[in-house]
């Protein structure tokens, strides 16, 4: 029980870091209501970001968790891990964003942006040492049905914590500073979440 709570805290955190990184999100939300002269415009983006990044999370997480019924665990620890500081040292040596065409975007641009976005930047691979330690070892229906249902809550878990500090962010941000606080306290937020990825790597292959 207590691993369990320990694995969901960790997982919550994992999404409120995420929440953090304005380039998941918040800057586009609060970019939008700048643009419309509107908290409602800022409120309205955060749905589908919110749905997006979910997506981007669920992806990884199926995908792990059906490479369980054929691989032993060990070998996916480590493939998770060497992707994770691969991708972290690409992004400290070379950083690129997928940047949409507009700011006029619906609900279903709006959600592929932010998949894309998410898995850009990892997010997905980086809960999956949380999730691969905290889900059943053994190869039978009934422990694929429990990691099933355990990697749902997992990405939910970490939507709700990526969600709450992304409409913490965007909206305080936009209520109370706006764009100009951005251009005088900025600090490279990338470098940060590129170490963050090499550094999750290796504890991945420590644990």
């Amino acid at each position: 029980m207590t691993e369990s709570i320990g694995a969901w805290s960790t997982l919550f955190l994992l999404g409120a870091y995420h929440g953090i990184n304005p380039g998941m999100g918040w800057l586009f939300a609060v970019a939008r209501g700048m643009q419309e002269h509107r908290a409602r415009a800022v409120a309205w983006s955060l749905p589908p970001i919110a749905l997006g990044h979910a997506l981007a999370i669920g992806v990884v997480v199926l995908i792990a968790q059906l490479a369980q019924v054929a691989l032993p665990m060990t070998y996916i620890r480590i493939g998770v891990a060497v992707t994770l500081v691969g991708l972290g040292v690409y992004k400290l040596v070379r950083s690129r964003h997928f940047r949409w065409g507009g700011m006029q975007v619906g609900f279903r641009d709006l959600t592929i942006w932010s998949f894309l976005m998410a898995s850009a930047h990892g997010a997905g691979l980086m809960v999956l040492p949380v999730v691969l330690a905290s889900g059943p070892h053994a190869h039978h229906h009934v422990a694929a049905s429990s990691s099933a249902a355990g990697g749902i809550w997992a990405t939910l878990i970490h939507t709700l914590g990526y969600f709450t500090v992304t409409a913490a962010a965007a909206l305080l941000i936009y209520q109370k500073f706006g764009l100009a606080m951005l251009r005088r306290s900025w600090f490279n937020l990338d470098l940060i979440w590129a170490i963050a990825l090499v550094v999750t790597g290796f504890v991945a292959l420590l644990v």
